[in-house]
């Protein structure tokens, strides 16, 4: 239960309803999170926009390296409710509960390249509190590994959505 309270759909602004509304006929009920964006419309929306980009529009990085991004920055920040949420919609994407459970054991044991594991030690180094210490030398390994300007941006913008919305979970103690 939340720490404070949260709207109900009716209490929701209409703008929101429009997009609460499939997802009520659909699973019957709305997430915490949503509740709790849904309190201020811009910053729905400007969440909303993150989400859309960054996890379910078709990007740079495969959906496989973004849901791993997605479980470790979590896992990373002891946010249960987004682990929860992303180990159902990485079910959703086709990946294994074994493969799920690899991801959630550490990046040493998940069965990938070499080079998914260094972005992905990379991006759990992002989101630590002392990622100004990366150096040019650390992005450089990325790229002569392959990894493109694009890809690497985009997976630390995954990385800052991860610590942004673990953030809102963990402070306003939803899943709990």
């Amino acid at each position: 239960m939340a720490y404070i309270e949260l709207p109900e759909f009716e209490e929701m602004s209409s703008g929101i309803q429009e997009k609460a509304r499939p997802i009520m006929e659909k699973t019957g009920s709305l997430g915490e999170i949503f509740k709790l964006l849904a309190t201020d419309e811009k910053i729905y929306f400007a969440t909303d926009r993150m989400v859309q980009t960054y996890l379910l529009d078709q990007t740079y990085l495969s959906y496989d390296i973004k849901e791993a991004i997605a479980l470790l920055i979590s896992k990373e920040n002891s946010c249960k409710m987004c682990i929860g949420v992303h180990k159902n919609i990485a079910r959703m994407l086709g990946l294994s509960d074994e493969k799920i459970e690899a991801i959630l054991g550490g990046i040493d044991v998940m069965d990938v390249e070499e080079r998914e594991k260094e972005l992905l030690r990379f991006c759990i180094r992002a989101a630590q509190k002392d990622n100004y210490k990366i150096m040019q030398e650390d992005l450089d390994h990325l790229f002569a590994l392959g990894w493109t300007k694009n890809e690497v941006v985009e997976a630390v913008a995954i990385v800052g959505y991860f610590n942004y919305i673990n953030t809102l979970s963990n402070v306003f103690g939803l899943g709990q």
